[in-house]
């Protein structure tokens, strides 16, 4: 006889986990938070009227007007700020001729900063730069001379972007014209490395390589020669003077001076001449 059937065990349902709930980060305060701070940034020069210094102007104006763009809201201002700048001389009396014109009229006569630029191009640039460079590198004027090889190379690459020069055999060629007759004679009789005649930028390099060496040895001349020609002074006269030294007292007795030996006396010198003298003359007689 069987028993009855065990019941079939059913197993468990699946315990499902679910991850523990993750806190969002707290917003960091905005009193910790870093801002991005821009450089002070220096303002242009004054402008007088100066031909030769317009462009240096215009440049500085114009790369505060890009790092700053948010500063101005329409060219307008950006011409206004410029004219502040200008404050003697031919720029002086330009800015006032146009704030004259607008007082009359009660319109600024300058609407862009495009052609405000154009205007003071015709007005304070030189006129034919790139004549005056060519005329300049074609002469004895821009010869280094006594100057550093540092302002030389800066006035002759000024004066070869005046002129448009951009063949590098030119370049070499007059910036050696122009250079001191022992710094290229080094340059162009290095046994190694020497800089080839259509390498400007190692015509560059080696020039002032040689003229910092120059520059170097004079500073150490003249240092030597100072050093030599000095006065010298004892070791003695350096340290104490001899008022400070005393020789230290002798213990010895003192020693009695004896007294010089007498001579004896030799008489009064006998005159045989006197004693005749004082005998009477014998009558001389005949015998």
């Amino acid at each position: 006889m069987t028993g009855p059937a065990p019941a079939p065990t059913v197993a468990p349902p699946p315990v499902t986990t679910s991850p523990p709930p993750v806190n969002p980060p707290s917003p960091v305060p905005s009193a910790l938070t870093k801002q991005r701070t821009r450089p002070k940034l220096p303002s242009p020069p004054d402008f007088s009227s100066e031909r030769t210094s317009g462009r240096a102007f215009s440049n500085s104006c114009t790369l505060y007007l890009c790092l700053a763009p948010e500063q101005f809201s329409c060219d307008k201002e950006k011409i206004f700020w410029t004219l502040a700048f200008f404050k003697d001389g031919h720029a002086a009396r330009w800015s006032e001729n146009l704030f004259c014109q607008k007082a009359d009229t009660g319109i600024f006569s300058i609407q862009s900063w495009a052609d405000f630029k154009q205007q003071f191009r015709s007005q304070f640039f030189l006129v034919n730069a790139e004549v005056d460079a060519v005329n300049a590198l074609e002469g004895s004027a821009y010869y280094q001379g006594n100057r550093t090889v540092d302002n030389y190379l800066d006035s002759f690459l000024t004066l070869v972007s005046d002129a448009g020069y951009t063949n590098p055999q030119t370049l070499v060629v007059k910036f050696r014209q122009g250079l001191r007759t022992n710094i290229q004679s080094q340059i162009a009789t290095m046994p190694f490395g020497r800089p080839t005649d259509t390498d400007p930028e190692a015509w560059y390099a080696a020039a002032w390589r040689i003229d910092q060496a120059r520059l170097t040895n004079e500073t150490f001349q003249s240092t030597l020669r100072s050093t030599t020609t000095a006065p010298t002074r004892s070791a003695l006269s350096w340290s104490t003077p001899l008022s400070m030294f005393r020789l230290p007292q002798s213990t010895l007795p003192p020693v009695p001076l004896r007294p010089a030996p007498s001579v004896p006396s030799r008489g009064v010198p006998m005159d045989v001449d006197t004693v005749w003298k004082t005998r009477p003359a014998s009558p001389r007689g005949c015998y």
